[in-house]
């Protein structure tokens, strides 16, 4: 593949089937729904978007912002002539069904990290395409059996994260030409960088592992881990996916001890599964501390499961704490003298 080569050159030499040309259908009309959302947000205020609660909540009960209503009526717009048998989207409540012979269907979440919105910071679109077999309930399948997957980042530059079952590419958006270019393929985590994801206020919350893991990476060179971490958390998924992809490093969102919290938050078609795909895909791995997340089969489509994803060696590591608690070393507690606020 060329560098600058377009994304519709990609997916034009990809559609060599009634599959594949469904697929490459969708991607197109993604991207083209999220170079809209792209220039929505660009304007900002100026084109009526704030940030605001837009009065209503979606289907798993989360404060609907005005970018979350806009960004799922211009992708869903974008797919109505795609060849689909169903569509889930985390802000309906329901499927939307289409042709139930139709090759494919897709999971779509709009808008990720809408709270980040008035604050100006990185937002997002995922989503995942599974097959569709006539006679069998869309989205019944584990994540394994994705045949695409990808992710837009809304940042300084727009970027349009892409596997099609046979690696990771990233595509850059040509503001001028409105189309995404190649700017990176091929793409692969790197295994050796100490950096750590993960909302820190909820400690207190956290299963064990989780502590012990962390408690591990903040002890640093003088720890089990004997270097020193960094420790990230952005609040948006896309900007966290995007950041291992370039860097390395793991992203944490587990369940832990608070009400409604015990599967975390993330949701599994649309969030957990693409970006588990596309991890894998990058030589990575995505764990929910105790088992893969390909594997899982959602029981309903708002379903939500723990995410634990990145560097494939800090992944096991955070396993093997789950698996075998005598793995871990306890001598660094988060607010020790070598904690995170060590005096």
């Amino acid at each position: 593949m060329d560098q600058g080569q377009t994304l519709s050159v990609l997916l034009d030499s990809y559609a060599v089937d009634p599959q594949r040309k469904a697929v490459a259908a969708a991607v197109g009309a993604i991207a083209a729904g999220s170079i809209e959302i792209s220039e929505l947000i660009g304007q900002g205020a100026l084109a009526g978007i704030t940030g605001a609660a837009h009065g209503g909540s979606n289907a798993d009960g989360d404060v609907q912002k005005d970018l979350d209503v806009k960004a799922d009526e211009i992708i869903t717009a974008a797919l109505k002539d795609v060849p689909f048998a169903a569509l889930a989207s985390e802000e309906s409540d329901t499927l939307v069904d289409g042709d139930p012979n139709a090759p494919i269907s897709i999971a779509y979440d709009p808008l990720d990290g809408s709270s980040n919105i008035d604050t100006n910071m990185t937002v997002g679109t995922i989503f995942s395409i599974i097959p569709n077999q006539p006679g069998v309930k869309p989205f019944t399948a584990p994540g394994s059996c994705q045949i695409a997957a990808g992710f837009v980042v809304y940042g300084p530059q727009t970027s349009l994260v892409l596997t099609l079952g046979d690696g990771v590419d990233i595509f850059t958006l040509d503001r001028k030409a409105r189309t995404y270019r190649l700017i990176r393929e091929r793409v692969t985590v790197p295994a050796d960088t100490a950096e750590y994801a993960i909302n820190a206020s909820n400690h207190r919350h956290w299963e064990q592992p989780i502590r012990d893991f962390v408690d591990e990476c903040i002890a640093g060179a003088d720890g089990p881990r004997a270097k020193d971490f960094n420790m990230r958390w952005i609040g948006s998924l896309v900007a966290e996916v995007y950041r291992i992809l370039t860097r390395g490093g793991v992203f944490l969102y587990p369940g832990d001890n608070r009400p409604g919290y015990g599967n975390g938050r993330l949701r599994l078609l649309y969030e957990t599964h693409p970006m588990s795909f596309v991890m894998e895909q990058a030589g990575g791995a995505a764990s929910t501390g105790r088992e893969r997340v390909l594997d899982l089969t959602a029981k309903t489509i708002h379903q939500r499961s723990p995410l634990i994803m990145g560097s494939m060696d800090k992944v096991k590591r955070i396993e093997l704490l789950h698996t075998d608690p005598s793995a871990a070393s306890r001598s660094a507690p988060l607010f020790a003298r070598r904690g995170l606020f060590r005096v």
